[in-house]
């Protein structure tokens, strides 16, 4: 009994009375005129409410490549704790946004198709499940609130299915009056407008009850009900949804609605609105979203009513006059599907009609491994170490089947993976980088879709050992390749497989620099080394002379000492006078900001530091001795040390540090040093 009173208790706290009363109120309609003086607001069209609560989550800025975008954060899925997160797609959102803007304010977009094109498992879906589960939650907030009637006759409720603004209940005359005194009231960015007429079931009762009052409007509305509106695509009510069957199945009662042959009996004629039931998806979406699913799918008829139901703000319902909606159209697509429809003459005017947002792949191998690390991070996955580089080598594989091969012989896939990724290479500037995506305007349209890794890493995680490694997600990627239903073409799958060598190089560098830094993480120790490079540059740079810490006589600079740690990155004897001013001006530019340089600060001195220290280092543990079966109680010591480290500073576990330290050790035992001399 006390467990079940718990039970209780905790259901009791979860709901709340007052917000359920003001969630379903209900009044008169001069009680709704009291509501709009206080917030004209309630009566905007469907475009203006999304508009406004995409804008009421806030925004932010980020910058790409010299390119500033508006970042919104409703894409990031607050309503949800992020499940819905869209990561990357800031060009895409801002346009989409945009169309709203303008719709908002009624330049044009309003009258158009909104069309998401992309390939499959690019986002297009929860895009347009973010916004329809935006507006449900939007519905339920004061400044999201919508309002709808029904009509009481003989006592009973009657609801004309189509969610319709109280206001139109008012003649189109007096209305824009009204529009206009509420204008000046809410004072928004763009005009309230309501170019909207009743539905045939209203038009039905309103002259119904105007006939039987002699035109006393006020008298007619004693029989209306206000009520708020709250939008649930579960409930069908303010959001619609259509997914094309094959097309001998294709109804268009569907979008429209249908007879309710059970009311034409009662009621004696089958163009008796009543006896019509609109609950077509069109009828259900009015004042929210409606939804196409892969919507070039649809039959030429269906796209006809598609084309009025945008162009129009109208749907031809059976035996009924037009009818007036207002909702955002919204479809999506795939590319074989959209590349039809270009092909088509016959489709021209829907061609014409439609606003194509592209909607592609990741190009940002950051923002891909977000996607990734969503699904599969410590709180969904518990009691299953995934190594460090495991998430990051299967992303870095999907974007590189992305990218195009670039067009400058000097760069490689993966050095264009990086520079996208916002690292910087000698000889490339930001110009440079949004030339070379300029030149690939494809990119991101084909390639390994997010959903493939997610099911491959999926595959890895299901398996027997508590650990998963970057080497069982990659072998899952490539064994995946030989049955994808998407890759039909032999050329594609080798270049594929090929890429994920690439992917597997670059790993085995990672792991190797992780290894040689916990090998040479003694910070002390490279904290003296640098300040004894950077006392040797300035001396060398200023042709001055150094003095010996130890015998107190002035040396020349130790050139010995400066070429060992330049030349663990790379810079030849030809170039190391840069170098060396390019430290000092560095350290002088922090030095009138009033900074302290640190070596951390310089990716490319902190590294060579590193790997000085670690081949001053290496030679005392022995790593290659891990491969041979017999280990000395000392080297056992210091490579205990060293997986400490790997475990503290890099987020290994005791299982994925051993691993890892075995695979550099039989690197490094087969005498591959490429790390060593190219730093």
């Amino acid at each position: 009994m006390a467990e079940s009173n718990e039970i209780l208790k905790i259901v009791r706290e979860s709901l709340d009375q007052g917000k359920y009363r003001e969630e379903h109120w209900e009044g008169s309609f001069q009680d709704y005129l009291g509501i709009l003086e206080e917030n004209p607001l309630v009566c905007r069209t469907a475009h203006q409410r999304v508009y406004d609560m995409i804008l009421s989550y806030g925004q932010g800025e980020v910058e790409r490549l010299k390119e500033k975008y508006i970042k919104y954060y409703f894409f990031d899925d607050p309503m949800e704790d992020g499940r819905d997160s869209l990561f990357g797609l800031e060009d895409s959102i801002m346009r989409l946004v945009n169309v709203f803007k303008a719709a908002a304010h009624g330049f044009g977009p309003e009258r158009r198709v909104l069309l998401l094109h992309g390939p499959v498992g690019s986002s297009k879906s929860t895009l347009v499940r973010l916004l329809k589960k935006g507006l449900e939650t939007y519905s339920r907030q004061p400044e999201g609130a919508l309002y709808t009637f029904d009509w009481i006759v003989d006592g009973e409720a009657q609801s004309s299915m189509m969610n319709e603004e109280p206001l139109l209940l008012i003649p189109s005359a007096p209305r824009q009056k009204i529009l206009d005194h509420l204008n000046e009231k809410a004072r928004a960015s763009y005009k309230l407008n309501l170019d909207f007429e009743l539905s045939p079931i209203s038009r039905h009762y309103y002259e119904h009850f105007m006939h039987e009052y002699e035109g006393n409007w006020e008298k007619v509305l004693d029989h209306v009900r206000v009520r708020r509106l709250m939008i649930s695509e579960k409930d069908r009510i303010a959001i619609g949804t259509f997914q094309p069957k094959d097309e001998k199945n294709q109804d268009s009662t569907e979008l429209t609605g249908d007879l309710n042959y059970r009311k034409i009996a009662e009621l004696g004629s089958d163009s008796d609105p009543r006896a019509f039931n609109f609950d077509g998806e069109f009828c259900v979406a009015n004042r929210g979203v409606i939804e196409f699913i892969e919507v070039l799918k649809l039959d030429v008829a269906f796209l006809y009513d598609l084309l009025s139901a945008s162009q129009e703000h109208k749907i031809k319902p059976k035996k009924f006059a037009q009818t007036d909606i207002d909702e955002v159209i919204i479809g999506h697509t795939n590319e074989p599907e959209y590349k039809k429809l270009q092909s088509n003459d016959l489709m021209e005017a829907f061609r014409d009609r439609t606003i194509k947002i592209d909607i592609p792949y990741n190009l940002t191998l950051d923002d891909e491994i977000q996607i990734y690390e969503k699904d599969f991070n410590k709180d969904k996955v518990p009691g299953k170490h995934i190594a460090p580089h495991t998430i990051e080598t299967a992303a870095m594989w999907a974007v590189l089947t992305r990218l195009e091969e670039p067009k400058k012989a000097n760069l490689t896939l993966m050095q264009k993976l990086k520079l996208y990724n916002g690292k910087t290479l000698p000889g490339y500037t930001k110009d440079n980088i949004r030339e070379i995506k300029l030149e690939a305007r494809r990119e991101g349209m084909e390639g390994i879709s997010p959903r493939y890794i997610q099911d491959k890493i999926s595959n890895a995680l299901v398996g027997e050992q508590p650990c998963i490694n970057p080497f069982m997600v990659m072998n899952e990627l490539e064994t995946g390749l030989s049955h994808h239903s998407l890759i039909n073409d032999e050329d594609t799958k080798k270049r594929y497989k090929d890429l994920l060598g690439v992917v597997r190089e670059e790993y085995e560098d990672i792991v190797k620099n992780e290894v040689q830094r916990a090998i040479a993480s003694d910070e002390e120790a490279i904290s003296r080394l640098c300040g004894n490079y950077i006392d040797n540059v300035k001396a060398y740079t200023q042709k001055e002379k150094v003095k010996n810490p130890y015998t107190g006589k002035d040396e020349e600079p130790d050139e010995r000492l400066m070429r060992s740690i330049e030349k663990k990155i790379g810079i030849p004897e030809n170039r190391k006078d840069d170098f060396r001013r390019e430290i000092m001006n560095y350290i002088g530019a922090l030095a009138v900001e009033g900074k302290t340089f640190d070596y951390r600060m310089n990716e490319r001195l902190h590294k060579a530091l590193e790997l000085k220290m670690f081949e001053d280092q290496k030679d005392s543990i022995k790593l290659t001795s891990l491969v041979s079966t017999v280990v000395d109680k000392d080297t056992q010591e210091k490579i205990e040390v060293v997986k400490s480290r790997l475990i503290r500073d890099f987020g290994y576990d005791e299982i994925s540090a051993t691993d890892v330290l075995n695979y550099v050790a039989s690197i490094f035992a087969r005498g591959d040093s490429k790390t060593e001399q190219e730093g």
